[in-house]
Protein backbone atom coordinates (compact mmCIF):
# COMPACT_ATOMS: atom_id res chain seq x y z
CA UNK A 1 0.00 0.00 0.00
CA UNK A 2 1.31 3.67 -0.79
CA UNK A 3 2.69 5.27 2.29
CA UNK A 4 0.11 8.28 3.50
CA UNK A 5 1.38 11.83 1.90
CA UNK A 6 1.87 14.27 5.25
CA UNK A 7 0.40 17.50 4.28
CA UNK A 8 0.43 20.28 6.73
CA UNK A 9 -0.57 23.96 7.02
CA UNK A 10 1.58 27.10 8.26
CA UNK A 11 -1.04 29.67 6.84
CA UNK A 12 -4.88 30.12 7.21
CA UNK A 13 -4.85 34.31 6.21
CA UNK A 14 -2.42 36.50 5.10
CA UNK A 15 -1.09 38.01 8.63
CA UNK A 16 -1.02 35.04 10.21
CA UNK A 17 1.70 33.74 12.67
CA UNK A 18 4.79 34.62 11.19
CA UNK A 19 7.08 32.02 12.37
CA UNK A 20 3.97 29.24 12.02
CA UNK A 21 6.61 27.61 8.81
CA UNK A 22 9.81 27.25 11.06
CA UNK A 23 7.32 25.19 13.38
CA UNK A 24 6.00 22.72 11.27
CA UNK A 25 9.48 22.23 9.66
CA UNK A 26 10.85 21.30 12.29
CA UNK A 27 7.98 19.84 14.98
CA UNK A 28 7.90 16.90 12.65
CA UNK A 29 7.63 14.90 9.73
CA UNK A 30 6.10 16.68 6.46
CA UNK A 31 6.43 15.75 3.04
CA UNK A 32 4.04 18.99 1.79
CA UNK A 33 3.52 22.01 3.56
CA UNK A 34 0.97 24.63 2.32
CA UNK A 35 0.17 27.64 3.22
CA UNK A 36 -3.27 29.48 2.38
CA UNK A 37 -3.21 33.66 1.96
CA UNK A 38 -5.93 34.61 -0.08
CA UNK A 39 -9.86 35.50 1.13
CA UNK A 40 -12.06 37.95 -0.69
CA UNK A 41 -10.49 41.08 1.33
CA UNK A 42 -7.40 40.38 0.61
CA UNK A 43 -7.53 40.31 -2.69
CA UNK A 44 -9.09 43.70 -2.63
CA UNK A 45 -5.48 44.38 -0.57
CA UNK A 46 -3.48 43.23 -3.24
CA UNK A 47 -5.17 44.97 -5.97
CA UNK A 48 -5.19 48.45 -4.53
CA UNK A 49 -1.33 47.40 -3.71
CA UNK A 50 -1.01 46.99 -7.51
CA UNK A 51 -2.32 50.11 -7.87
CA UNK A 52 0.47 51.96 -6.58
CA UNK A 53 2.66 49.35 -7.60
CA UNK A 54 2.59 47.42 -10.55
CA UNK A 55 5.47 44.82 -9.41
CA UNK A 56 3.23 44.07 -6.30
CA UNK A 57 0.20 42.36 -5.61
CA UNK A 58 1.59 39.20 -3.94
CA UNK A 59 1.75 38.37 -0.06
CA UNK A 60 4.97 40.02 0.51
CA UNK A 61 5.27 38.57 4.03
CA UNK A 62 6.20 34.96 2.71
CA UNK A 63 9.45 35.53 0.92
CA UNK A 64 10.65 36.85 4.62
CA UNK A 65 9.41 33.69 6.08
CA UNK A 66 10.60 31.73 3.64
CA UNK A 67 14.09 33.68 3.99
CA UNK A 68 14.80 31.11 6.96
CA UNK A 69 12.93 27.78 6.33
CA UNK A 70 13.72 27.72 2.38
CA UNK A 71 17.00 25.52 3.44
CA UNK A 72 15.43 23.55 5.81
CA UNK A 73 12.29 22.69 3.10
CA UNK A 74 15.29 21.97 0.91
CA UNK A 75 17.15 19.47 3.46
CA UNK A 76 13.90 17.60 4.66
CA UNK A 77 12.54 17.48 1.24
CA UNK A 78 9.60 18.80 1.92
CA UNK A 79 7.56 20.31 -0.85
CA UNK A 80 6.25 23.79 -0.51
CA UNK A 81 2.55 24.93 -2.18
CA UNK A 82 0.92 28.80 -1.59
CA UNK A 83 -1.42 30.17 -3.46
CA UNK A 84 0.94 33.46 -1.74
CA UNK A 85 1.06 34.91 -5.16
CA UNK A 86 -2.35 36.58 -5.27
CA UNK A 87 -2.73 38.99 -8.16
CA UNK A 88 0.97 38.25 -9.65
CA UNK A 89 2.04 34.78 -9.30
CA UNK A 90 4.48 34.76 -11.48
CA UNK A 91 6.69 38.15 -9.63
CA UNK A 92 6.18 35.72 -6.37
CA UNK A 93 8.14 32.73 -8.14
CA UNK A 94 10.63 35.46 -9.57
CA UNK A 95 11.14 36.77 -5.64
CA UNK A 96 11.60 32.77 -4.42
CA UNK A 97 14.09 32.23 -6.97
CA UNK A 98 15.81 35.30 -6.48
CA UNK A 99 15.51 34.50 -3.06
CA UNK A 100 16.81 31.13 -3.76
CA UNK A 101 19.79 31.98 -5.58
CA UNK A 102 20.95 34.70 -3.16
CA UNK A 103 21.06 32.07 -0.20
CA UNK A 104 22.67 29.25 -2.73
CA UNK A 105 19.90 26.84 -2.15
CA UNK A 106 18.64 25.10 -5.60
CA UNK A 107 15.22 24.84 -5.75
CA UNK A 108 13.22 24.54 -8.53
CA UNK A 109 10.19 26.98 -8.23
CA UNK A 110 7.27 27.01 -10.38
CA UNK A 111 3.66 28.90 -10.94
CA UNK A 112 0.57 28.29 -11.82
CA UNK A 113 -1.84 31.30 -13.86
CA UNK A 114 -4.70 31.89 -16.07
CA UNK A 115 -7.25 33.08 -12.79
CA UNK A 116 -6.70 36.60 -13.98
CA UNK A 117 -9.68 37.70 -15.87
CA UNK A 118 -9.42 41.42 -14.72
CA UNK A 119 -9.29 42.84 -18.41
CA UNK A 120 -12.91 40.51 -18.67
CA UNK A 121 -14.25 42.70 -16.19
CA UNK A 122 -14.04 46.75 -17.09
CA UNK A 123 -14.64 48.62 -13.37
CA UNK A 124 -13.30 45.51 -11.14
CA UNK A 125 -9.99 46.35 -9.94
CA UNK A 126 -9.22 41.88 -9.82
CA UNK A 127 -11.37 39.91 -11.12
CA UNK A 128 -10.00 36.13 -10.70
CA UNK A 129 -11.50 32.25 -11.47
CA UNK A 130 -11.30 30.08 -8.69
CA UNK A 131 -9.26 27.41 -10.16
CA UNK A 132 -8.62 23.74 -8.95
CA UNK A 133 -5.45 21.69 -8.25
CA UNK A 134 -4.26 19.63 -11.23
CA UNK A 135 -2.05 22.87 -12.41
CA UNK A 136 -0.52 22.43 -9.03
CA UNK A 137 0.23 18.37 -9.43
CA UNK A 138 1.76 19.58 -13.36
CA UNK A 139 4.27 21.18 -11.48
CA UNK A 140 4.89 18.81 -8.60
CA UNK A 141 4.75 16.00 -11.61
CA UNK A 142 7.33 17.80 -13.45
CA UNK A 143 9.34 18.46 -10.26
CA UNK A 144 8.80 21.35 -8.81
CA UNK A 145 10.15 22.10 -5.03
CA UNK A 146 8.21 25.52 -4.42
CA UNK A 147 4.80 25.87 -6.42
CA UNK A 148 3.25 29.09 -6.21
CA UNK A 149 -0.55 30.02 -6.96
CA UNK A 150 -3.28 32.62 -7.60
CA UNK A 151 -6.45 32.43 -6.52
CA UNK A 152 -7.07 28.71 -6.82
CA UNK A 153 -9.53 27.20 -3.85
CA UNK A 154 -8.33 26.81 -0.61
CA UNK A 155 -8.55 22.89 -0.89
CA UNK A 156 -6.46 22.66 -4.00
CA UNK A 157 -3.74 23.09 -2.28
CA UNK A 158 -3.77 19.83 -0.90
CA UNK A 159 -5.69 18.38 -3.42
CA UNK A 160 -3.02 18.95 -6.45
CA UNK A 161 -0.31 17.51 -4.08
CA UNK A 162 -2.47 14.66 -3.76
CA UNK A 163 -3.35 14.28 -7.21
CA UNK A 164 0.22 14.32 -7.82
CA UNK A 165 1.71 11.89 -5.19
CA UNK A 166 -0.79 9.07 -5.39
CA UNK A 167 -1.01 9.60 -9.90
CA UNK A 168 -4.86 10.15 -9.36
CA UNK A 169 -6.89 11.34 -12.65
CA UNK A 170 -9.29 13.76 -13.24
CA UNK A 171 -12.41 11.48 -12.29
CA UNK A 172 -11.57 9.88 -9.38
CA UNK A 173 -14.12 11.79 -7.83
CA UNK A 174 -14.34 9.81 -4.41
CA UNK A 175 -10.22 10.17 -3.42
CA UNK A 176 -10.17 13.96 -5.31
CA UNK A 177 -13.34 15.20 -2.91
CA UNK A 178 -11.73 13.14 0.32
CA UNK A 179 -9.00 15.08 -0.85
CA UNK A 180 -11.55 18.15 -0.53
CA UNK A 181 -12.89 17.84 2.95
CA UNK A 182 -9.15 17.41 3.80
CA UNK A 183 -7.85 20.55 1.96
CA UNK A 184 -11.17 22.39 3.32
CA UNK A 185 -10.07 21.37 6.78
CA UNK A 186 -6.26 22.02 6.73
CA UNK A 187 -7.15 25.89 5.05
CA UNK A 188 -7.78 27.49 7.96
CA UNK A 189 -4.87 26.71 10.37
CA UNK A 190 -5.75 26.35 13.78
CA UNK A 191 -8.88 26.70 13.42
CA UNK A 192 -8.78 22.82 13.04
CA UNK A 193 -6.94 22.10 16.21
CA UNK A 194 -8.78 24.22 18.45
CA UNK A 195 -8.59 28.07 17.77
CA UNK A 196 -11.97 29.86 17.63
CA UNK A 197 -13.71 26.80 18.85
CA UNK A 198 -16.94 26.85 20.71
CA UNK A 199 -16.44 24.53 23.22
CA UNK A 200 -13.01 26.21 24.31
CA UNK A 201 -13.55 26.07 27.90
CA UNK A 202 -13.98 22.22 27.95
CA UNK A 203 -10.04 22.29 27.46
CA UNK A 204 -7.09 23.08 29.95
CA UNK A 205 -6.35 27.48 29.31
CA UNK A 206 -2.93 26.39 28.32
CA UNK A 207 -3.51 23.89 25.45
CA UNK A 208 -4.68 27.09 23.72
CA UNK A 209 -2.27 29.87 24.59
CA UNK A 210 -0.58 28.65 21.50
CA UNK A 211 -2.03 26.25 19.22
CA UNK A 212 -0.44 23.81 17.01
CA UNK A 213 -0.76 24.13 13.01
CA UNK A 214 -3.10 20.95 11.58
CA UNK A 215 -1.78 18.23 9.04
CA UNK A 216 -3.42 15.31 7.35
CA UNK A 217 -1.88 11.98 6.59
CA UNK A 218 -3.71 11.32 3.25
CA UNK A 219 -4.08 7.55 1.77
CA UNK A 220 -4.36 6.57 -1.73
CA UNK A 221 -7.91 5.96 -1.20
CA UNK A 222 -9.04 9.94 -0.31
CA UNK A 223 -9.69 9.06 3.28
CA UNK A 224 -7.06 10.89 5.77
CA UNK A 225 -6.21 11.33 9.32
CA UNK A 226 -6.56 15.18 10.95
CA UNK A 227 -3.63 15.85 13.59
CA UNK A 228 -0.59 17.56 14.71
CA UNK A 229 3.00 18.05 15.33
CA UNK A 230 3.64 16.07 19.02
CA UNK A 231 4.23 18.55 21.48
CA UNK A 232 2.03 21.43 19.99
CA UNK A 233 -0.82 23.44 21.48
CA UNK A 234 -4.55 23.11 20.96
CA UNK A 235 -6.10 20.15 20.23
CA UNK A 236 -7.62 17.77 17.81
CA UNK A 237 -11.02 15.92 18.47
CA UNK A 238 -14.45 15.34 16.08
CA UNK A 239 -15.72 18.32 17.46
CA UNK A 240 -13.22 20.90 16.47
CA UNK A 241 -12.89 18.82 12.54
CA UNK A 242 -16.96 19.29 12.35
CA UNK A 243 -16.48 22.92 13.31
CA UNK A 244 -14.21 23.36 10.32
CA UNK A 245 -16.03 21.50 7.95
CA UNK A 246 -18.88 23.40 8.60
CA UNK A 247 -16.89 26.75 8.37
CA UNK A 248 -18.15 28.66 5.03
CA UNK A 249 -19.79 25.96 3.51
CA UNK A 250 -23.25 25.22 2.55
CA UNK A 251 -25.76 22.09 1.79
CA UNK A 252 -24.52 18.89 0.96
CA UNK A 253 -22.50 18.98 -2.10
CA UNK A 254 -19.48 21.25 -1.90
CA UNK A 255 -18.95 22.49 -5.04
CA UNK A 256 -15.56 23.30 -6.86
CA UNK A 257 -13.54 22.82 -10.37
CA UNK A 258 -12.12 19.50 -9.67
CA UNK A 259 -14.87 17.76 -7.98
CA UNK A 260 -17.98 18.44 -5.83
CA UNK A 261 -17.66 16.52 -2.15
CA UNK A 262 -20.77 15.04 -0.76
CA UNK A 263 -20.10 16.84 2.97
CA UNK A 264 -22.97 14.13 3.68
CA UNK A 265 -20.87 11.60 3.23
CA UNK A 266 -18.44 12.47 5.48
CA UNK A 267 -17.91 9.91 8.57
CA UNK A 268 -15.68 11.40 11.32
CA UNK A 269 -13.59 8.88 13.94
CA UNK A 270 -12.06 9.48 16.93
CA UNK A 271 -8.70 7.21 15.98
CA UNK A 272 -6.48 8.66 19.40
CA UNK A 273 -5.51 11.59 21.01
CA UNK A 274 -5.41 14.47 18.53
CA UNK A 275 -6.08 12.07 15.57
CA UNK A 276 -9.79 12.20 14.20
CA UNK A 277 -9.92 10.05 11.17
CA UNK A 278 -11.88 11.24 7.98
CA UNK A 279 -13.62 8.34 5.38
CA UNK A 280 -16.48 7.69 3.49
CA UNK A 281 -16.85 10.67 0.97
CA UNK A 282 -17.91 10.66 -1.79
CA UNK A 283 -17.43 12.49 -4.70
CA UNK A 284 -19.53 13.78 -8.19
CA UNK A 285 -17.96 15.63 -11.55
CA UNK A 286 -17.86 19.07 -10.60
CA UNK A 287 -19.58 21.90 -12.42
CA UNK A 288 -19.31 22.99 -15.49
CA UNK A 289 -18.47 26.59 -14.28
CA UNK A 290 -16.03 28.20 -12.60
CA UNK A 291 -16.52 30.58 -9.66
CA UNK A 292 -15.01 34.33 -10.22
CA UNK A 293 -14.29 36.64 -7.53
CA UNK A 294 -14.71 40.36 -8.20
CA UNK A 295 -13.56 43.43 -6.19
CA UNK A 296 -13.97 46.81 -7.44
CA UNK A 297 -14.30 50.08 -5.37
CA UNK A 298 -17.92 50.59 -3.90
CA UNK A 299 -17.71 53.86 -2.81
CA UNK A 300 -16.64 56.05 0.43
CA UNK A 301 -17.74 55.29 3.73
CA UNK A 302 -16.83 57.46 7.34
CA UNK A 303 -17.84 57.11 10.53
CA UNK A 304 -18.32 58.06 14.18
CA UNK A 305 -19.29 56.66 17.71
CA UNK A 306 -20.91 58.44 20.43
CA UNK A 307 -20.70 57.64 23.58
CA UNK A 308 -23.40 58.07 25.42
CA UNK A 309 -23.26 57.56 29.82
CA UNK A 310 -25.41 57.01 32.62
CA UNK A 311 -28.86 57.75 32.19
CA UNK A 312 -31.43 58.38 29.45
CA UNK A 313 -29.53 56.80 27.22
CA UNK A 314 -32.43 56.31 24.39
CA UNK A 315 -33.19 60.31 25.29
CA UNK A 316 -29.77 61.03 24.55
CA UNK A 317 -29.20 59.13 21.26
CA UNK A 318 -32.81 60.41 20.09
CA UNK A 319 -31.34 64.07 20.22
CA UNK A 320 -27.54 63.62 18.75
CA UNK A 321 -29.38 61.46 15.82
CA UNK A 322 -31.89 64.28 15.26
CA UNK A 323 -28.88 66.92 15.44
CA UNK A 324 -26.87 65.00 13.15
CA UNK A 325 -29.35 64.35 10.93
CA UNK A 326 -30.26 68.35 10.62
CA UNK A 327 -26.50 68.55 9.68
CA UNK A 328 -26.36 66.04 7.24
CA UNK A 329 -29.56 67.14 5.26
CA UNK A 330 -27.20 70.10 3.39
CA UNK A 331 -25.92 67.37 1.24
CA UNK A 332 -26.99 63.85 2.44
CA UNK A 333 -24.98 61.03 2.27
CA UNK A 334 -26.36 57.86 0.01
CA UNK A 335 -26.46 55.46 3.16
CA UNK A 336 -26.95 56.83 6.75
CA UNK A 337 -26.83 53.84 9.32
CA UNK A 338 -27.34 54.13 13.34
CA UNK A 339 -26.22 51.73 15.33
CA UNK A 340 -27.36 51.86 19.13
CA UNK A 341 -25.32 49.14 21.37
CA UNK A 342 -26.52 49.15 24.83
CA UNK A 343 -23.33 48.49 26.40
CA UNK A 344 -24.45 50.05 29.91
CA UNK A 345 -25.41 48.83 33.00
CA UNK A 346 -27.53 50.43 35.91
CA UNK A 347 -25.59 51.16 38.92
CA UNK A 348 -22.41 50.69 37.62
CA UNK A 349 -19.17 51.05 38.87
CA UNK A 350 -17.07 52.21 36.59
CA UNK A 351 -17.30 54.56 33.65
CA UNK A 352 -17.16 52.69 30.72
CA UNK A 353 -19.33 49.91 32.02
CA UNK A 354 -21.95 53.10 32.38
CA UNK A 355 -21.55 53.72 29.06
CA UNK A 356 -23.67 52.88 25.82
CA UNK A 357 -22.16 53.73 22.37
CA UNK A 358 -23.87 54.86 19.60
CA UNK A 359 -22.66 54.46 15.79
CA UNK A 360 -23.27 56.29 12.85
CA UNK A 361 -22.06 54.72 9.51
CA UNK A 362 -22.68 56.89 6.55
CA UNK A 363 -21.65 55.71 2.69
CA UNK A 364 -21.75 57.55 -0.65
CA UNK A 365 -20.15 57.26 -4.11
CA UNK A 366 -18.31 61.18 -3.41
CA UNK A 367 -15.91 61.51 -0.81
CA UNK A 368 -16.84 64.96 0.11
CA UNK A 369 -20.64 63.43 1.10
CA UNK A 370 -18.90 61.95 3.54
CA UNK A 371 -15.96 63.71 4.47
CA UNK A 372 -15.97 66.69 6.09
CA UNK A 373 -19.81 67.39 5.96
CA UNK A 374 -19.57 64.53 8.89
CA UNK A 375 -16.69 65.32 10.95
CA UNK A 376 -17.56 68.95 10.53
CA UNK A 377 -21.30 68.16 12.06
CA UNK A 378 -20.04 65.87 14.25
CA UNK A 379 -17.53 67.64 16.39
CA UNK A 380 -19.52 70.92 16.17
CA UNK A 381 -21.92 69.27 18.63
CA UNK A 382 -19.63 68.91 21.47
CA UNK A 383 -20.85 71.57 23.70
CA UNK A 384 -23.89 72.15 21.84
CA UNK A 385 -25.47 68.03 22.34
CA UNK A 386 -26.22 65.46 24.90
CA UNK A 387 -24.71 65.86 28.41
CA UNK A 388 -21.09 64.49 28.73
CA UNK A 389 -20.79 64.28 25.31
CA UNK A 390 -17.88 62.92 23.79
CA UNK A 391 -16.90 60.11 20.86
CA UNK A 392 -14.58 57.82 20.54
CA UNK A 393 -11.94 58.87 18.53
CA UNK A 394 -12.76 62.28 16.01
CA UNK A 395 -14.29 60.96 12.73
CA UNK A 396 -11.87 61.76 9.36
CA UNK A 397 -12.17 62.68 5.68
CA UNK A 398 -13.54 59.50 4.56
CA UNK A 399 -12.30 56.26 2.72
CA UNK A 400 -12.57 53.69 0.06
CA UNK A 401 -14.38 50.88 0.48
CA UNK A 402 -14.82 47.72 -1.61
CA UNK A 403 -17.93 45.58 -2.87
CA UNK A 404 -16.95 41.96 -3.77
CA UNK A 405 -19.28 39.98 -6.30
CA UNK A 406 -19.07 36.55 -7.70
CA UNK A 407 -20.14 35.18 -11.18
CA UNK A 408 -19.52 32.68 -12.99
CA UNK A 409 -17.54 31.47 -16.52
CA UNK A 410 -17.27 28.17 -18.69
CA UNK A 411 -14.57 25.90 -17.34
CA UNK A 412 -13.27 25.81 -20.97
CA UNK A 413 -13.18 30.14 -20.99
CA UNK A 414 -10.24 30.05 -18.47
CA UNK A 415 -6.77 29.19 -19.43
CA UNK A 416 -5.35 26.96 -16.63
CA UNK A 417 -1.44 26.66 -17.43
CA UNK A 418 1.13 25.32 -15.23
CA UNK A 419 4.53 27.07 -15.66
CA UNK A 420 7.49 25.41 -14.83
CA UNK A 421 11.08 26.31 -13.38
CA UNK A 422 12.63 25.97 -16.42
CA UNK A 423 10.17 28.37 -18.10
CA UNK A 424 8.08 25.14 -19.82
CA UNK A 425 4.12 26.02 -20.37
CA UNK A 426 1.82 22.96 -19.61
CA UNK A 427 -2.17 23.67 -20.10
CA UNK A 428 -4.18 22.26 -17.66
CA UNK A 429 -6.98 20.56 -19.68
CA UNK A 430 -10.79 21.94 -18.14
CA UNK A 431 -12.90 19.12 -16.97
CA UNK A 432 -14.59 16.30 -19.74
CA UNK A 433 -16.85 15.23 -17.55
CA UNK A 434 -19.24 17.94 -15.41
CA UNK A 435 -22.61 18.13 -13.72
CA UNK A 436 -24.87 21.32 -13.12
CA UNK A 437 -25.29 21.37 -9.53
CA UNK A 438 -28.28 20.75 -8.00
CA UNK A 439 -29.47 20.01 -4.11
CA UNK A 440 -30.04 16.86 -2.88
CA UNK A 441 -33.01 15.74 -1.66
CA UNK A 442 -33.52 16.73 2.64
CA UNK A 443 -32.58 13.09 4.35
CA UNK A 444 -35.26 12.05 7.05
CA UNK A 445 -34.74 13.46 10.76
CA UNK A 446 -34.21 11.46 13.26
CA UNK A 447 -37.34 10.44 15.89
CA UNK A 448 -38.03 13.61 17.70
CA UNK A 449 -37.58 13.57 21.57
CA UNK A 450 -40.38 12.45 23.75
CA UNK A 451 -42.22 15.19 25.92
CA UNK A 452 -40.58 16.17 29.15
CA UNK A 453 -39.58 19.01 31.20
CA UNK A 454 -37.58 21.83 30.11
CA UNK A 455 -35.42 24.69 30.71
CA UNK A 456 -35.07 28.48 29.43
CA UNK A 457 -31.20 28.15 28.83
CA UNK A 458 -28.56 29.87 26.20
CA UNK A 459 -28.40 27.44 22.92
CA UNK A 460 -24.72 27.24 23.13
CA UNK A 461 -25.38 24.94 26.74
CA UNK A 462 -26.34 22.46 24.20
CA UNK A 463 -24.52 22.49 20.23
CA UNK A 464 -21.40 24.27 19.04
CA UNK A 465 -21.20 26.78 16.20
CA UNK A 466 -19.10 28.50 13.53
CA UNK A 467 -20.21 31.21 11.04
CA UNK A 468 -18.42 33.33 8.37
CA UNK A 469 -18.89 34.81 5.58
CA UNK A 470 -19.08 34.22 1.48
CA UNK A 471 -19.44 37.62 -0.10
CA UNK A 472 -22.51 39.60 1.13
CA UNK A 473 -24.04 35.87 2.46
CA UNK A 474 -23.33 34.36 5.82
CA UNK A 475 -23.22 30.68 7.13
CA UNK A 476 -24.34 29.55 10.27
CA UNK A 477 -22.82 25.72 11.02
CA UNK A 478 -24.77 24.40 14.23
CA UNK A 479 -23.86 21.02 15.58
CA UNK A 480 -24.49 18.76 18.82
CA UNK A 481 -22.37 15.98 20.16
CA UNK A 482 -24.82 13.04 21.09
CA UNK A 483 -27.70 11.68 19.44
CA UNK A 484 -30.22 12.80 21.74
CA UNK A 485 -29.35 16.42 21.48
CA UNK A 486 -29.21 15.88 17.72
CA UNK A 487 -32.86 14.68 18.04
CA UNK A 488 -33.54 18.20 19.56
CA UNK A 489 -31.82 20.40 17.41
CA UNK A 490 -33.06 18.43 14.15
CA UNK A 491 -36.59 19.47 15.10
CA UNK A 492 -36.08 22.72 17.19
CA UNK A 493 -33.54 24.80 14.97
CA UNK A 494 -36.14 25.86 12.01
CA UNK A 495 -35.47 28.37 9.62
CA UNK A 496 -38.50 30.05 11.16
CA UNK A 497 -36.56 29.64 15.10
CA UNK A 498 -33.05 31.35 13.22
CA UNK A 499 -34.97 33.97 12.36
CA UNK A 500 -36.97 34.39 15.32
CA UNK A 501 -33.28 34.07 17.21
CA UNK A 502 -30.99 36.41 14.51
CA UNK A 503 -33.63 39.70 13.84
CA UNK A 504 -31.44 40.45 11.53
CA UNK A 505 -32.35 37.43 9.39
CA UNK A 506 -36.10 38.15 9.71
CA UNK A 507 -36.61 39.65 6.05
CA UNK A 508 -34.00 37.03 4.49
CA UNK A 509 -33.73 33.86 2.25
CA UNK A 510 -32.26 31.47 4.53
CA UNK A 511 -32.27 27.73 3.60
CA UNK A 512 -31.24 25.14 6.46
CA UNK A 513 -28.99 21.82 5.13
CA UNK A 514 -29.55 18.88 7.50
CA UNK A 515 -26.19 16.64 7.96
CA UNK A 516 -27.02 13.95 10.04
CA UNK A 517 -23.70 12.37 10.12
CA UNK A 518 -22.44 15.37 11.32
CA UNK A 519 -25.14 15.87 13.64
CA UNK A 520 -25.29 19.37 11.99
CA UNK A 521 -27.27 22.15 10.19
CA UNK A 522 -25.71 24.44 7.94
CA UNK A 523 -27.75 27.64 7.20
CA UNK A 524 -27.42 30.29 4.91
CA UNK A 525 -28.49 33.64 5.46
CA UNK A 526 -28.44 35.47 2.18
CA UNK A 527 -27.84 39.34 1.78
CA UNK A 528 -26.74 39.61 5.54
CA UNK A 529 -23.39 40.72 4.80
CA UNK A 530 -25.00 43.73 2.04
CA UNK A 531 -21.85 43.93 -0.36
CA UNK A 532 -19.37 41.71 1.26
CA UNK A 533 -16.71 42.33 3.90
CA UNK A 534 -15.05 45.43 2.32
CA UNK A 535 -18.00 47.66 2.36
CA UNK A 536 -18.26 46.90 5.57
CA UNK A 537 -21.95 47.04 6.33
CA UNK A 538 -22.38 45.28 9.44
CA UNK A 539 -21.03 45.54 13.43
CA UNK A 540 -19.61 42.10 12.12
CA UNK A 541 -18.97 42.47 8.71
CA UNK A 542 -17.38 38.88 8.28
CA UNK A 543 -20.09 36.99 10.28
CA UNK A 544 -17.50 35.93 12.14
CA UNK A 545 -19.37 35.85 15.80
CA UNK A 546 -22.59 35.35 14.37
CA UNK A 547 -22.53 31.48 15.48
CA UNK A 548 -21.71 32.53 18.82
CA UNK A 549 -24.54 34.89 19.07
CA UNK A 550 -26.98 32.37 18.35
CA UNK A 551 -25.09 30.05 20.55
CA UNK A 552 -26.14 32.84 23.50
CA UNK A 553 -29.81 32.77 22.16
CA UNK A 554 -32.06 31.08 25.00
CA UNK A 555 -34.41 28.70 24.02
CA UNK A 556 -36.39 25.84 26.19
CA UNK A 557 -34.16 22.81 26.06
CA UNK A 558 -35.35 19.51 27.59
CA UNK A 559 -33.95 18.96 31.20
CA UNK A 560 -32.30 16.00 30.23
CA UNK A 561 -30.02 17.31 27.78
CA UNK A 562 -28.69 20.10 30.12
Amino acid sequence: MTAALRIGNASGFYGDRFDALREMLTGGELDVLTGDYLAELTMLILARDRLKDPSAGYARTFPRQLEECLGLAHERGVKIVTNAGGLNPAGLADAVRELAGRLGIPVRVAHVEGDDLTARHPGSLAAHAYLGGFGIAACLREGADVVVTGRVTDAALVTGPAAAHFGWANTEYDRLAGAVVAGHVLECGTQATGGNYAFFGERPPGDLLRPGFPLAELHEDGGSVITKHPGTGGFVDVGTVTAQLLYETGGARYAGPDVTARLDTVRLTREGPDRVRIDGVRGEAPPPTLKTGLNRLGGFRNEVVFVLTGLDIEAKAGLVKEQMGDALAKSPPAEVRWELARTDRADADTEESASALLRLVVRDPRQEAVGRVLSGAAVELALASYPGFHVVAPPGKGSAYGVFEDVYVPQGDVEHVAVLHDGRRIPVDAPHDTAVLDGVPEPALPEPLPPGPTRRAPLGLLAGARSGDKGGNANVGVWVRSADAWRWLAHELTVERLRELIPEAAGLPVTRHVLPRLRALNFLVEGILGEGVAAQARFDPQAKALGEWLRSRHLDIPEALL
